[in-house]
């Protein structure tokens, strides 16, 4: 019997996506978890429940990234968060 020998061999890629940025949306005794769904989902396009998992993260950690993106997309973004009375900036 023939033996077969298979060699895998380790291709190592790295892809560039470009340079991406955060915001990062921090806790605030202001806010209601309601506010902060809601906001999450009109401004950055989160489901309920994925805003939801992020205003809990954020009221028990201090702070969540919420979106990451080019900085031209998370800019207009972040000012609505803002507006919005949340806390949050892009880093």
């Amino acid at each position: 019997m023939g033996t077969k020998e298979h060699i895998k061999e380790a291709v190592e890629t790295t892809e560039d996506y470009g340079t991406f940025n955060e915001i990062v949306l921090f806790n605030d005794d202001v806010n209601t978890f309601d506010h902060v769904i809601e906001t999450l989902v009109d401004v950055c396009n989160h489901s309920y429940e994925q805003a939801e998992q992020c205003s809990i993260l954020v009221h028990y950690k201090g702070k969540c990234t919420v979106k990451t993106g080019s900085y031209d997309d998370l800019k207009p973004r972040c000012t609505k968060l803002l507006q919005a009375g949340l806390s949050a900036e892009i880093v």
